[in-house]
């Protein structure tokens, strides 16, 4: 809900002073980048050496039924990750990210926006729109690639957080959408610095680092945004952040397993095989080290906010294996 302008709070101007991203016009990627993201003419004489995806973020290719099929069957599994993770980027950025920029944008939020804070949010706006478009580009030239059809298939993680939203009180829900910002894009800036580690194809590779270098901005920005709206909110708001917090990691983390199942039996792997890895990824412990590992800037964001300051943050957070008792 928009509040008129003569009903706002004055802004302290250390909190004013502090929202932004940077020397915008000369790092943003949009602004800035000249690569093209094609496909390069060299591709197979890369895939020698190089990957599509890091296979430390795929431990399903050690199994021994893909080990056993071959590189040929390993390098397709890693193109079928990344086209799905390139897929779900472009729909993330559009209908989760964007949407929880606009409740800063527009004044939904339960506080005063200072202006630098609302500039910073449009900039982001147009960086995430980039994203989506070089997601899709590169998505299409790799599916077009492999032959994979059918896509793009919705995946589970965005269905999980629209769901989410849509459970929510219509008065409650321009919180909830910036609280799935503030987790996406936390988490993301830490996903793409330990997948740019890695040796990739040379176009992937420019894309995810174009990529990258926004959103360590991008996650900067969201967590001084939230320490700011924490210092607002009263107990009950403060109580519906930290439920909304712990479902939204929950969903980061788990494993799309109808879309997993389906690469796997498109590359000829046995359904014996295929359940062996489910396993190994869906049970109680690996999934509690999945969202623990991912989640630690979006801890350590919600850290320095004060957030854990309230002992029934604590508890909740440690019963659900994101920190220590």
């Amino acid at each position: 809900m928009n509040v008129p302008s003569t009903d706002l709070p004055e802004a302290p101007t250390s909190w004013a002073l502090r929202f932004t991203l940077g020397d915008w016009n000369n790092h943003a990627s949009v602004r800035t980048s000249r690569h093209d993201y094609q496909l390069p003419e060299d591709l197979q004489l890369q895939l020698q050496t190089r990957f599509w995806f890091p296979p430390a973020f795929l431990p399903y290719l050690s199994h021994p039924a893909i080990e056993a099929a071959g590189s040929k069957v390993m390098h397709r599994l890693a193109a079928s990750h990344l086209v799905h993770f390139l897929d779900y980027t472009t729909l993330l950025e559009h209908r989760i990210v964007n949407r929880a920029v606009e409740t800063i944008v527009h004044g939904e939020l339960p506080a005063y926006i200072p202006p630098r804070m609302k500039t910073a949010a449009l900039q982001l706006y147009t960086d995430e729109g980039y994203h989506a478009l070089f997601s899709h580009h590169l998505a299409e030239q790799i599916a077009e690639l492999h032959g994979f059809t059918g896509r793009p298939q919705m995946p589970l993680r965005i269905t999980r957080l629209t769901g989410q939203i849509a459970r929510t009180p219509e008065s409650k829900r321009p919180l909830a959408w910036f609280l799935l910002g503030f987790v996406s894009e936390t988490i993301i800036a830490r996903e793409l610095l330990d997948v740019c580690r890695e040796t990739l194809v040379s176009s992937v590779n420019d894309m995810l680092r174009d990529h990258l270098a926004d959103e360590a901005r991008h996650s900067r920005f969201f967590s001084e945004v939230f320490h700011y709206l924490w210092l607002t909110l009263n107990s009950r708001q403060r109580a519906f952040v930290a439920r909304t917090l712990l479902e939204t990691l929950a969903t980061f983390f788990e494993v799309d397993e109808q879309w997993l199942h389906q690469s796997l039996r498109r590359a000829g792997i046995g359904e014996g095989a295929i359940k062996e890895i489910l396993d190994s990824l869906t049970n109680e412990h690996a999934s509690r080290q999945r969202a623990r590992s991912g989640a630690v800037a979006t801890l350590a964001a919600l850290e320095r906010a004060g957030f854990f300051a309230l002992p029934n943050n604590r508890k909740l957070f440690a019963k659900a294996g994101l920190i220590d008792a």
